[in-house]
């Protein structure tokens, strides 16, 4: 074979295996990483391609458990088994060598993916160091050497290792658990060689620039999702103004871009970021025009609901009258008032605003044209109402005069009635004044005569005392 030939059946190897031994010599090393790295990338290319039914599965290789268990095994290892200045096991070892790199250096990126790609695609991993089997001088004869002729040490190994992989390794399965037995085994390796064979794969002449083209294709579609996943998010069209729109595509297209410079691998001259802003380029091309047509329907919408009742009413003939016009622009008025009031219309609300308007002309034109004709006949009409009401004022101004002259008349002649009332009373009170003052007098004339009486009775009365208080005297005179 060659060396593109050992990497197809290295790829092989992991698509069919359920425990995968990669085994290599005295430390882990980029050129290890790195290979593993490409075969890894290759059995994802052959497990795209579909073989025949196995017994009813569907889409057998997309099914197929090929992430298996990594063993990885050193030969001749030679380094300490320390970090720090502290034992480590050979698991630590593994793990430490697979480590990523926090910062993002275009160096680190490229030792970090291979590293990725291992620790994702390999869920258990495991790692057994073996010392050198023999003295060097012995190494020459090693297929004739007896257990007892080798290192102890790397016997004990050799048991530890068997012993893993007799107890710890599973029956391949595909998906849904059901186990690969003879005739799936066949269908899955005759599969993945004719996918081999086909030629379809990359040469290891060209492992980087597969490599690349597989990665950085991977990076822009990550990338483009990010983006699609960003304006999903946070736009909501129709936006207020294109330039909304336009700082939030910069924003998701910044981060989109960033994605794909974290995931891309060895993009030379920049062609795949190229890509990716062409691509970014027309989605936002397609987002303007999907602004456009948001903010149109939008706009044609509250349109149609705010100016519907207008439409209406003009179809009822609510402006056919005089004076229409006015109230049909005031109401007109205060609906694109209303219209600009309303939120979120986006860069078409003004265009649409004043094409619905225009074709909306002819409506107020003849909204006009009925108001003039109308106003016409009802200033006529007014007019003669005005002179007929004129003729009844004056009539009636005639008529308030007439009867005011009546009032007058009859009110001299109640005046005049009621002098000679208030006459007729004055002499009955003088009458009844100069009776009362004759009936005054002969009442005075007749109380001084009763006072003379009285009197002379009391001078009567007094002298009958007199007398009576003399006989009295005289009485007593001659009783003595």
């Amino acid at each position: 074979g060659d060396q593109n030939n050992d990497t197809q059946i290295f790829a092989l190897a992991i698509l069919l295996s359920s425990t995968f031994v990669y085994n290599t010599m005295n430390k882990i090393d980029q050129r290890a990483i790195d290979l593993l790295h490409y075969v890894i990338e290759l059995s994802n290319q052959l497990r795209t391609v579909s073989p025949p039914d196995l017994d009813g599965v569907e889409d057998a290789a997309d099914a197929v458990n090929f992430c298996p268990d990594l063993v990885w095994t050193l030969r001749d290892f030679y380094l300490s088994l320390e970090a720090d200045g502290k034992h480590i096991t050979a698991d630590d070892y593994l793990e430490n060598s697979l480590k990523l790199k926090e910062d993002t250096d275009e160096n680190h990126k490229n030792f970090n993916l291979p590293r990725h790609c291992i620790q994702t695609f390999f869920a258990r991993k495991k790692c057994f160091v073996f010392d050198s089997p023999t003295h060097r001088k012995k190494l020459a004869h090693l297929p004739t050497l007896h257990n007892n002729e080798l290192d102890p040490d790397f016997v004990q190994q050799v048991a530890d290792f068997c012993s893993y992989i007799f107890h710890h390794s599973k029956a391949k399965t595909l998906s849904g658990g059901i186990k690969v037995n003879g005739p799936r085994l066949e269908s899955l390796v005759l599969t993945y060689v004719n996918a081999i064979s086909s030629g379809n794969l990359p040469s290891m002449e060209n492992t980087v620039l597969a490599l690349a083209q597989i990665k950085n294709s991977a990076a822009v579609q990550k990338a483009i999702a990010h983006y699609d996943q960003q304006m999903a998010q946070k736009v909501q069209l129709p936006t207020e103004n294109l330039q909304e729109l336009l700082d939030l595509h910069r924003t998701s297209e910044k981060e989109a871009i960033e994605v794909f410079i974290n995931n891309s691998f060895k993009d030379v001259d920049q062609r795949f970021q190229k890509e990716l802003e062409t691509l970014l380029e027309a989605k936002q091309d397609d987002f303007r025009k999907q602004n456009l047509e948001a903010s149109s329907d939008r706009c044609s919408a509250l349109l149609q609901d705010i100016f519907g009742p207008l439409e209406e009413y003009v179809k009822q003939g609510v402006y056919s009258k005089p004076g229409g016009h006015r109230l049909f622009i005031q109401k007109r008025e205060e609906l694109k008032a209303k219209y600009y009031q309303e939120p979120r219309k986006g860069i078409q609300a003004e265009e649409a605003l004043q094409n619905y308007l225009q074709s909306k002309e002819s409506v107020s034109d003849a909204i006009l044209q009925t108001d003039l004709a109308l106003t016409a006949k009802e200033k006529e009409r007014k007019e003669a109402y005005l002179k007929a009401e004129a003729a009844k004022a004056e009539a009636r101004r005639l008529e308030e005069i007439q009867r005011q002259n009546q009032q007058m008349m009859e009110e001299r002649e109640r005046q005049h009635q009621e002098q000679l009332r208030q006459m007729e009373i004055n002499r009955a009170q003088q009458l009844a004044q100069e009776q009362m003052a004759r009936e005054r007098q002969l009442q005075e004339e007749a109380a001084k005569q009763r006072e003379r009486e009285e009197a002379e009775i009391r001078r009567l009365q007094n002298e009958i005392q007199q007398l009576q208080q003399a006989k009295s005297r005289n009485d007593d005179c001659i009783l003595l």
